[in-house]
């Protein structure tokens, strides 16, 4: 195999990854909405209740521990914001390839800095949960 297929081909992986990631991430906060709205009809009917759902100081899952909770109680706003987390996480999985596909190219001076890449973003996730 020449370099042109396997380039092609890590590129064909990568897109894959990303189309797969968005679209798994809407059809999950899709499902959070019809399930919250499922919960509680009168947001659709109602002016006045809607705001309890978009009103600034509205609680919602904070941590991964709230969202699995909300998850297990069946709530939707919970799946909504799982479906966030997994829209966050498309392109670090999308770099976390990229550092095998360099490999597989045989590409060192990618795969060390791809490599770094994903140590400041696991790092970044771990010290913006600290703060929050």
């Amino acid at each position: 195999m020449n370099d042109t297929d396997r380039t092609r081909k890590v590129e064909i992986l990568i897109s894959m990854i990303l189309r797969i990631g968005v679209l798994t991430s809407l059809a999950v906060v899709m499902a959070g909405l019809v399930i919250s709205f499922i919960h509680h009809p009168d947001y659709l009917r109602s002016r006045q209740d809607l705001p309890q759902v978009t009103a600034p100081g509205r609680t919602s899952p904070h941590d991964l521990h709230d969202v699995v909770e909300g998850i297990r109680q069946g709530r939707g706003e919970a799946v909504t914001m799982l479906g966030l987390l997994l829209l966050i996480a498309t392109p670090v999985v999308r770099v976390a390839v990229s550092i095998f596909a360099f490999v597989y190219e045989r590409d060192p001076l990618f795969v060390v800095i791809t490599t770094f890449v994903l140590a400041m973003l696991v790092v970044s996730f771990f010290l913006g949960s600290v703060e929050g």
